[in-house]
C-alpha cells in the first residue's frame, strides 16, 4: 500500500501543523485544498515546494501515479488550475476526490475592518478595538487583546455570548471579563460601521462604539466557490456541500470534509470527517457521530464542552439530572486559582443511565474534555465510571467529584 500525507498549516490560537498520514491501495486518493489566506508563494518557492514534497513522498513510497495526484492537488492550491475540470483528465479516471476548501468571510475585510487572519498580522497593538460577533472566534480574540491593554467591545446580536454553550458558562465568562475592562453590547444589531466607529441599535436606541480597529467574527460560510460544482451536479444546501454520515455527497466517488460541509466547522471535527471517508473509501464500516465532538474556546479561563446541554436535553425529552462541582475541589486548580471559580456540569440520563454532556470552564479544560468525550461516546453506567481513578494532584480531578455528586 502507498502513503499519502497530506500538510495543513493556519494560524488563530497558534501556528499549529497538521499532518494526516492515510494508507491507501489504489486507486490513488486526490485532495482538492485551497486554504486562502496562507500566502504560500511567501513562504516558499513553488518550486522548491514541489521538490519537497517529492522527496517526502519518495521516503513514504508513494507511487509515482500518487504524486501526479498530489501535484494535481497543489496546482489548485496555489491557483494554477481554474476548478474541478481542470483536475478531470482521463488519465485520473477513478481517482477519489476529497474536497476541503473550508470557509470565508461572508464580508470582506479592509484595513480598518478585519477577521482573525488580518488581525493577527496587525504590527502595532490597537488601543481599542470593537468585536463584532461574540462567538467562539470573537471571544478569542476578544480576551487575547483585553489581557494585552487593548479596550475591547464586543458587540452580539443574540441576547448571550458563546453560541450554544451553557449558560451558566457564558454569565461566568462574562463576569471575568468585565472584570478586565471588556464591555458587552448584547441584543444589538450592528447597522454600520463607520470612521468613527461601530454603529449598532438595541431596543435602548441607536449607539455609536468609538475604536481604532474593528473584528468582523461572524457571518462565516462553507467556502466552494469557483471549484465548478455545478459542472458534476454537486449538491449544495446553503452554500455547503451536503454530505452523509459516511462522508460522501450526492455524486458518487466524491467526499467533502472539514467546513465545507457546514456540519461543525472546527480542526479535529475535520481530521475525524477526513478518517471518516477515507475508510468509506477503502470500503471499511466507519461514521461521523458529531454529538460526541468536543468544542472549545480558548479564552482564560477555557471553556470546554462536549454533548448534550441542559436545552438540548430538554428538546429531546431526556430525563437528565444536572450536577455541578466547583473546580475549587481540585487541590492543584486551587493553588493555581485562588479566587478561580471554574465548575464542571455534567448531564446524567437517567432511563439510560449514562453520562450525555459534560460542560467545562477553567484551566486546562481543553485538555481534560476528551476524557469527558470517552465518557459519553462509551455510554457506560455511573457506577462503572466512579472506578477510573485520576491521578492527583489536577485538574482533572473534579470530573470525578462530580461523579460522585450523581
Amino acid at each position: 500500500p502507498s502513503h499519502f500525507y497530506a500538510v495543513s498549516c493556519y494560524f488563530r490560537r497558534n501556528m499549529i501543523c497538521l499532518v494526516i498520514r492515510v494508507r491507501l491501495r489504489p486507486p490513488h486518493f486526490q485532495i482538492i485544498w485551497r486554504p486562502r489566506h496562507i500566502m504560500m508563494a511567501q513562504l516558499i518557492d513553488r518550486k522548491h515546494l514541489k521538490q519537497e514534497m517529492k522527496e517526502l513522498l519518495r521516503s513514504a513510497q508513494v507511487s509515482p501515479r500518487g504524486m501526479t495526484c498530489l501535484y494535481l492537488a497543489l496546482v489548485l492550491v496555489l491557483n494554477l488550475a481554474d476548478s474541478f475540470m481542470g483536475l478531470m483528465n482521463p488519465g485520473l479516471l477513478g481517482t477519489f476526490i476529497s474536497i476541503l476548501t473550508g470557509l470565508m468571510s461572508m464580508v470582506l475585510a479592509s484595513g480598518f475592518v478585519m477577521t482573525n487572519r488580518e488581525i493577527l498580522a496587525l504590527q502595532t497593538q490597537p488601543k481599542s478595538l470593537v468585536c463584532i460577533g461574540g462567538g467562539v472566534i470573537g471571544l478569542e480574540m476578544a480576551c487575547y487583546f483585553a489581557s494585552i491593554g487593548t479596550k475591547v467591545t464586543v458587540v452580539e446580536m443574540m441576547p448571550k455570548i458563546a453560541g450554544n454553550t451553557d449558560p451558566e458558562i457564558c454569565d461566568l465568562l462574562m463576569k471575568t471579563y468585565r472584570k478586565q475592562g471588556m464591555e458587552f453590547c448584547l441584543g444589538a444589531k450592528v447597522e454600520a460601521v463607520t470612521a468613527a466607529g461601530v454603529v449598532y441599535s438595541d431596543a435602548a436606541g441607536q449607539h455609536t462604539v468609538p475604536c481604532d480597529r474593528v473584528l468582523l467574527s461572524a457571518g462565516r460560510r462553507a467556502d466552494v466557490t469557483g471549484l465548478g460544482t455545478e459542472a458534476i451536479g454537486l449538491a449544495l444546501e446553503r452554500g455547503a456541500v451536503v454530505t452523509d454520515a459516511r462522508m460522501r455527497t450526492n455524486v458518487p466517488g466524491v467526499w467533502a470534509i472539514g467546513d465545507c460541509n457546514g456540519k461543525l466547522m472546527l480542526a479535529h471535527t475535520a481530521y475525524r470527517e477526513a478518517e471518516v471517508a477515507v475508510n468509506d473509501m477503502l470500503g471499511r464500516k466507519d461514521r461521523i457521530d458529531y454529538s460526541i465532538i468536543p468544542s472549545v474556546i480558548y479564552t482564560t479561563p477555557e471553556v470546554a464542552c462536549v454533548g448534550e446541554t441542559e436545552q438540548s436535553a430538554k428538546e429531546k425529552g431526556l430525563d437528565v439530572q444536572v450536577v455541578k462541582a466547583p473546580m475549587a475541589l481540585s487541590g492543584r486548580y486551587l493553588a493555581e486559582n485562588p479566587k478561580g471559580d471554574g465548575f464542571c456540569k455534567l448531564l446524567y440520563d437517567r432511563k439510560n443511565r449514562c453520562v450525555v454532556g459534560v460542560h467545562l470552564v477553567g484551566s486546562y479544560a481543553s485538555e481534560i474534555i476528551y476524557g469527558a468525550a470517552m465518557m459519553v461516546h462509551s455510554k457506560l453506567p455511573v457506577q462503572h465510571l466512579d472506578k477510573i481513578v485520576f491521578p492527583h494532584p489536577t485538574v482533572g480531578e473534579v470530573v470525578r467529584e462530580a461523579l460522585f455528586l450523581l
